[in-house]
């Protein structure tokens, strides 16, 4: 009896044991954020190519803690953007498997090379937008439509996408862009009218809701947001609440009648309260069309970079811009397009990516337009009414 009792002991310690395994197992939670170190520059990646990365291509993109693939990625070697995706991000987390990837999905426009909006648009022609003469509503290339996702069984078929797509264990989570085009009244005002707008934006709002709700715990949500609007009453950070974070874009463009440092000044502030929320930042800044060799055009593509005395000191002055805004998990990417055909920055590096950082010593002090801060191996000092700054490396 004594044996047997024994026996039942052991057996009930084991199954307890297997259960409290099995607990911690299931409790498991997909580790969403990207890694992130203070000890150089931290830096983000964004950008398309259609065709298949080079060996040498996923060594350089396996190096950034964050990467998003645009739209056509791998599109013509794979036949979609969805498959050309998965198979860029499988190749470059077998070099990095910590590397985070998102996909890029628009929240209402009908950009082409996707294999599964082309089959649901074959069966579903009326999902896309129509403007106020009952006519395909267009963005301004004249072209490419939008889906209607003020209708439940559109904003379903983006979502069970989205979703689809995530499920692979190569993709980290969503990039989400178009917002802007959504949330602000012009732009669809003046192709479908108001009433019609307002009724997308209301599908948007439940779309990003349900998105945060079904796949927000364990996948990435980095949306193209945070951005200084006269229509926002806070540079779109109330809309975060859908979000892990925001892509930045165009930081020195549009000022509305506002004063270029005025503009930025707002921007930065917008970023810097995000940041120390604990928000992602993923902060885009174009190295500038007015520099020698620069071509005109939406992303200032140019035939090359030459390291010199101006590059640097715009360099600089990005990079100051970052530095007073960053926080833990926020990351930034200076460059001249996304299409890598395009691009003379693609597989390139500079002197000051390559510096000790170090942690900051405390918040960005302002008085003025100027901005200083400090962190353990960099001074930085930053003027945004005369477009300048000082990098002091220790």
């Amino acid at each position: 009896m004594r044996f047997k009792s024994s026996f039942l002991v052991v057996l009930l310690a084991v199954s307890l044991s297997a259960c409290s395994v099995q607990k911690q197992e299931t409790a498991v939670v997909k580790q969403k954020l990207p890694e992130f170190s203070w000890d150089k520059m931290p830096l983000y990646m964004h950008l398309r190519k259609s065709e298949v990365f080079t060996k040498k291509e996923l060594t350089y993109l396996s190096k950034f803690p964050l990467i998003t693939f645009e739209k056509t990625t791998g599109s013509k070697a794979y036949g979609s953007t969805e498959k050309g995706t998965i198979k860029a991000a499988k190749a470059v987390k077998k070099i990095n498997p910590e590397t985070k990837i998102l996909y890029y999905k628009n929240v209402i426009v009908n950009w082409g090379g996707y294999a599964e909006d082309k089959a649901f648009l074959n069966e579903h022609p009326e999902a896309l937008l129509v403007n106020t003469k009952g006519q395909k509503a267009l963005m301004p290339n004249r072209r490419t439509g939008f889906f209607d996702i003020s209708e439940d069984y559109v904003r379903a078929y983006w979502l069970n996408h989205v979703k689809k797509v995530t499920e692979s264990p190569y993709i980290d989570g969503v990039f989400l862009d178009a917002n802007i085009k959504v949330l602000v009244p012009m732009f669809f005002n003046n192709r479908v009218g108001e009433e019609k707008r307002d009724a997308i934006k209301t599908g948007y709002l439940s779309m990003m809701g349900d998105l945060d709700a079904q796949i927000g715990k364990d996948n990435l949500l980095i949306a193209n947001i945070l951005r200084v609007r006269p229509e926002f009453k806070d540079s779109g950070r109330d809309y975060l609440k859908f979000f892990d974070g925001s892509y930045i874009e165009g930081f020195e463009h549009e000022n509305f009648g506002m004063t270029y440092e005025d503009y930025l000044a707002k921007g930065i502030e917008a970023v810097q309260k995000s940041a120390r929320e604990g928000k992602v930042i993923a902060m885009s800044l174009g190295i500038g069309k007015a520099l020698e060799n620069a071509e005109a055009g939406i992303d200032d593509a140019r035939k090359k970079v030459t390291l010199n005395k101006n590059l640097t000191k715009r360099l600089d002055y990005l990079l100051a811009i970052f530095l007073v805004c960053a926080e833990k998990h926020s990351y930034v990417y200076p460059h001249d397009g996304y299409d890598i055909k395009k691009s003379a920055v693609w597989l390139k590096t500079f002197p000051q990516y390559e510096k000790k950082l170090g942690a900051p010593k405390g918040k960005a002090k302002r008085e003025g337009y100027i901005y200083t801060r400090s962190f353990e191996h960099l001074d930085v000092w930053l003027d945004i009414e005369h477009q300048t700054a000082q990098l002091h490396w220790k």
